[in-house]
C-alpha cells in the first residue's frame, strides 16, 4: 500500500467520504488511489476557492468535515480566502495539500512555495508527511484535530514521493474531545446578572442559533427582561415558521452602537465580543458600550444548548410556544428588499437550506422571511466576499433531498462563478437569485463611512454595468438553466417554477 491509498483508506474509516478536489500532477497517485478505494465522492470545482468554501457548506449541513484537494501552494494560495471565512466560523475541514517531492523542492521548480507557512494561519492543526509511514497516521489525527470544538481547518500537507511509496499505514478514527460543560459557578454568576434587573443582553452565535437553544434563550429572556441578540453573520441559523425570530446585530457601526446603547451586561453564548469590520473615524472599534461588563456563558466551540437549557431551567423560565406567523402572498409592484423578503417567505420550499451572500440587499430580506416555511440559514462568516455560490455547492451536497436558496449579491458572485459548472455537473438542486444591481453597493456606504467624498474614480471603480453583464447567458455558458426577472410578478413566477424543478437554476433579479 502506498501514501495515498492509506489517506484514502484512513478518511473513509475516519467518515470523511467526501472530497472537493483541483488536482494537480502532485496529487494524482491520490486520484489514482480513489479508483482502488470506493466510496468517497470526489467533486470536482474549477477553481480552489470553489472546492474550499464548498467544503464549508458541506460540513455546515452534514455535520462532519470534508476534505479539500488542492495543487501546492499557489493552489493553497486560490483557496485561502475561502479556507479564511471557515476558518473564522470553526468549521471543520481536512484540507489536504500536494506538494513537491521531498527530494525535488531543493531544486526550487516553478511551483515550489512557503506551502506551510501560508497554511498556517488557517489551521488549527498542520503537518507535513514527507514518509509514507507517517500519511495514514496524520490523516486520522487531522480528522480529530479538525473535529475538536470549536473545530477547525487542520491541514495535512503531502509531498508526492510520500504519496507514491510504498509503506502507507491505514489507521482508524482517533476519539474526539467533546464540548466542555459548563460550570456551575459560571451559570450562577450569569443567573445572579440577568436576575438583578440590570439592563442585559445574550448575544447569541454559533450552536446557540440552533432551534432548540433559541427557544430555551426565549424561555430566558421573557423571564428576566434580557434582551435577545444574533451575530451578524451566522455559520448556521434555525428559521422560519415554528420557530423562535431573533434580530441580528447590524453590520454598519452607528446602527449597530444604537442597537447596543444603554446595555450594562453583554452576556456572550457561542459568541465573540462583537466588533466593527473596519476602523472608521472617530467611532469605537466594540459595539459594547464602555461601561458594561462583558460576561462568557460559552465560547464557540463550548455546548451552548445545554448552557441554554440549564440557565433556563436555573431561573424557572416557563416554556413558550412560538409565536404564530401566517404564509405572505408574493408580493407584486416594484422590486424592494420588503417584496422580495416577501415573496420568498411565500414562496420558499419546506425545509430549504438558505445561503445569503449579500450586503446592501440582502440584510433586508432577513426579517420578512421569519415568516417563511422552516429553513436553515447560512452566511459567510469571514468577511471574504465570494463564499456564497461555493456554499450553496457544498450545501447541497451536505443535505441532499433539501433544496438549497442561494440570495447572492452579483458583485461577489463573480469571485467565484465556476460553482455554477460544479453545480451543473453534480445536477445539484440548488436556485441562485442573483440581487443585480450592477454595483459594488456597500462600498458606496463604506466611501461615506469614512468621511472620503464620491467623484468619477469612486463611481468607476464600484461601477459593474459598463457594460452590463448578462446573468442568464453566463449561467447558460456553464450549463445552468436561467431566466430575468424585472418584476415582482415575473419574480414569484420564475422563483415558484425554478424550485419545481430538479438541478440547479439561476434568476437575475434586476435592482435598479
Amino acid at each position: 500500500m502506498n501514501g495515498a491509498e492509506s489517506l484514502a483508506r484512513t478518511l473513509l474509516a475516519c467518515g470523511v467520504d467526501t472530497c472537493f478536489a483541483n488536482p494537480g500532477t502532485s496529487e494524482m497517485h491520490f486520484v489514482a488511489a480513489l479508483d482502488r478505494v470506493p466510496g468517497i465522492r470526489c467533486v470536482l470545482a474549477l477553481f480552489e476557492g470553489v472546492a474550499t468554501g464548498a467544503a464549508d457548506g458541506y460540513a455546515r449541513m452534514a455535520g462532519k468535515p470534508a476534505a479539500t484537494l488542492l495543487h501546492c501552494g499557489p493552489g493553497l494560495a486560490n483557496g485561502l480566502s475561502n479556507l479564511h471565512n471557515a476558518s473564522r466560523g470553526h468549521v471543520p475541514i481536512v484540507n489536504i495539500v500536494g506538494d513537491q517531492a521531498t527530494y525535488h523542492a531543493p531544486l526550487d521548480p516553478p511551483l515550489a512555495a512557503e506551502t506551510a507557512t501560508w497554511a498556517r494561519p488557517i489551521s488549527t492543526w498542520l503537518r507535513t508527511a514527507t514518509q509514507p509511514q507517517a500519511v495514514g497516521e496524520f490523516a486520522a489525527e487531522a480528522v480529530r484535530a479538525a473535529c475538536t470544538p470549536p473545530g477547525g481547518i487542520a491541514t495535512l500537507i503531502l509531498p508526492s514521493d510520500a504519496s507514491w511509496s510504498e509503506g502507507g499505514v491505514a489507521q482508524g478514527p482517533l476519539r474526539v474531545p467533546a464540548p466542555a460543560t459548563l460550570a456551575n459557578a459560571t451559570l450562577d454568576d450569569v443567573a445572579r446578572i440577568l436576575r438583578s434587573g440590570e439592563p442585559a443582553m445574550l448575544f447569541l452565535g454559533g450552536d446557540a442559533l440552533r432551534a432548540g437553544p433559541l427557544a430555551d434563550a426565549h424561555r430566558i429572556a421573557a423571564a428576566t427582561g434580557a434582551r435577545l441578540m444574533a451575530e451578524t453573520f451566522c455559520v448556521r441559523m434555525a428559521r422560519g415558521r415554528g420557530r423562535f425570530a431573533i434580530d441580528r446585530l447590524p453590520y454598519n457601526v452607528e446602527p449597530g452602537l444604537a442597537t447596543l446603547a444603554g446595555i450594562r451586561h453583554l452576556i456572550l453564548v457561542g459568541a465573540d465580543d462583537p466588533v466593527a469590520f473596519f476602523a472608521y473615524p472617530d467611532m469605537p472599534g466594540r459595539f459594547a458600550p464602555p461601561d458594561a461588563k462583558v460576561t462568557t456563558l460559552t465560547r464557540p466551540g463550548e455546548d451552548s444548548a445545554e448552557a441554554l437549557l440549564r440557565l433556563a431551567e436555573l431561573l424557572a423560565a416557563p416554556q413558550l410556544a412560538p409565536p404564530e406567523r401566517r404564509t405572505p402572498p408574493p408580493a407584486t409592484g416594484v422590486i424592494t428588499q420588503a417584496n422580495v423578503g416577501q415573496t420568498l417567505a411565500a414562496l420558499l420550499p419546506e425545509n430549504a437550506v438558505v445561503v445569503e451572500e449579500g450586503v446592501t440587499f440582502g440584510f433586508g430580506l432577513y426579517a420578512p422571511m421569519a415568516d417563511a416555511a422552516p429553513h436553515d440559514y447560512l452566511r459567510l462568516v469571514g468577511g471574504a466576499i465570494g463564499d456564497g455560490l461555493p456554499l450553496s455547492t457544498g450545501a447541497a451536497i451536505g443535505a441532499p433531498g433539501r433544496r438549497v436558496i442561494g440570495l447572492q449579491a452579483d458583485g461577489s458572485a463573480l469571485y467565484t462563478i465556476q460553482a455554477l459548472w460544479t453545480q451543473a455537473r453534480e445536477r445539484l438542486d440548488i436556485t441562485t437569485v442573483i440581487l443585480s444591481n450592477r454595483r459594488y453597493a456597500i462600498l458606496d456606504g463604506e466611501l461615506a463611512a469614512v468621511g472620503a467624498a464620491p467623484g468619477p474614480a469612486s463611481r468607476a471603480l464600484f461601477d459593474l454595468g459598463n457594460p452590463d453583464m448578462d446573468w442568464v447567458h453566463i449561467a447558460n455558458g456553464f450549463g445552468v438553466e436561467a431566466a430575468r426577472a424585472e418584476t415582482m410578478e415575473a419574480f414569484a413566477d420564475v422563483f415558484a417554477h425554478a424550485n419545481s424543478r430538479p438541478g440547479p437554476f439561476l434568476i437575475e433579479l434586476v435592482i435598479l
